[in-house]
């Protein structure tokens, strides 16, 4: 196990050394907020816990939280999601497939959509001025310049799609590895672009209970290329978190906390818990009780600290799951004052038959 992690370490470093030429052969543009659209989660059961979720994936959803947990699937699974961001403006369409591999390999292909559908095409009353500015039209009155709709023209869509392929091994019972190969297309009207990107993730028993998960996003930073011309780097990121599950016998089930840490270096400033320069940090905490590994409650708080969320105690969000056989059902809840509500729900289907077992 030493070895491996010792090659994983000389491959990061080398990452990180080799991450300047991606910006090769266009100029690079601020681009802050790049990959944002890749950080609203994956599945009902993480939204109801508030996203601290990073230790706690170990299912088709790992490719998306960390593809190290895909590598303790016995049985194929599919998801599948669909969520409701912000009040219903916004589309976000989730479909992850993996399955066992040998002993202790997993595959898995994960595919998301995020969109705003049907946008009205607009136009500035008049082009040859700035937006905003008055000027006196044909008819002599004195009008701003605002836009107006174009009613002859077709709507158009906006959308971000991801496409994550993942591997995962599981070495021993207690440490397993994984990576992703990332595509990335967006468009927005007649325009689009396209980013490859690497992810690399890790997941940890410290002790009998306690787990770690890290998973390093972007690993050589991501570059998302438009037709028009412009660059955007998404830049590293890295996600830690920690779980501890615990049987209640007494209550015939368990709960499981969980917390998770991201670390950023966009230069988010105050828009985090605690920054210093180019480097921020965000907070991101979870909880759920099982009773009987058939009913599941859920509750979260995400975004801790923000300067603009309540008491600085962050977005909360809560959930429910049922357990059927083969199948689990997960609905979740999110409140944003300025932004809406959102409403997820997912279904995960285990092919859990003898013929689909892993081959030990």
């Amino acid at each position: 196990m030493q070895q491996v992690v010792r090659r994983a370490l000389f491959f990061l470093l080398v990452s990180i050394l080799l991450a300047p030429m991606n910006a090769i052969g266009g100029e690079l543009v601020g681009a802050k907020y790049a990959g944002e659209f890749l950080g609203l989660g994956a599945g009902g059961r993480s939204l109801g816990m508030g996203g601290a979720y990073v230790a706690v994936a170990n299912d088709v959803s790992s490719g998306y939280w960390n593809p190290a947990g895909l590598s303790h699937l016995d049985y194929p699974q599919f998801l599948l999601m669909h969520s409701r961001q912000f009040g219903g403006s916004v589309n976000y369409d989730f479909a992850g497939v993996g399955f066992p591999v040998g002993r202790r390999n997993s595959l898995g292909l994960t595919i998301l959509r995020v969109g705003v559908d049907d946008i009205i095409r607009t136009q500035l009353r008049n082009p040859d001025k700035e937006l905003g500015e008055l000027y006196v039209d044909e008819n002599g009155q004195l009008v701003r310049n605002t836009p107006i709709d174009k009613d002859l023209q077709p709507r158009f869509n906006s959308a971000d799609y991801g496409f994550l392929l993942t591997y995962a091994k599981r070495v021993s019972a207690t440490f397993s590895y994984g990576g992703n190969v990332k595509l990335i297309y967006r468009n927005i009207g007649d325009n689009s672009a396209w980013g490859v990107g690497f992810d690399l993730g890790v997941l940890l028993n410290l002790t009998e209970r306690l787990k770690l998960g890290l998973n390093l996003q972007d690993v050589t930073s991501t570059l998302v290329a438009w037709d028009t011309g412009r660059r955007e780097l998404i830049r590293p990121a890295l996600r830690a978190g920690l779980t501890y599950p615990v049987v209640l016998s007494a209550f015939g089930g368990r709960i499981q906390p969980a917390v998770d840490f991201i670390f950023r270096f966009e230069n988010r400033q105050t828009a985090n818990l605690f920054d210093v320069g180019p480097a921020s940090v965000d907070m991101r905490v979870g909880w759920e009780y099982m009773y009987g590994d058939i009913f599941s409650l859920r509750m979260g708080f995400a975004d801790l600290g923000q300067p603009d969320a309540q008491l600085s105690l962050g977005k909360f969000s809560a959930g429910i799951g049922l357990n059927l056989p083969k199948l689990r059902v997960d609905y979740a809840y999110l409140g944003h004052e300025e932004l809406g509500n959102t409403h997820r729900i997912s279904a995960r289907l285990t092919l859990e038959e003898p013929k689909f077992l892993r081959k030990l």
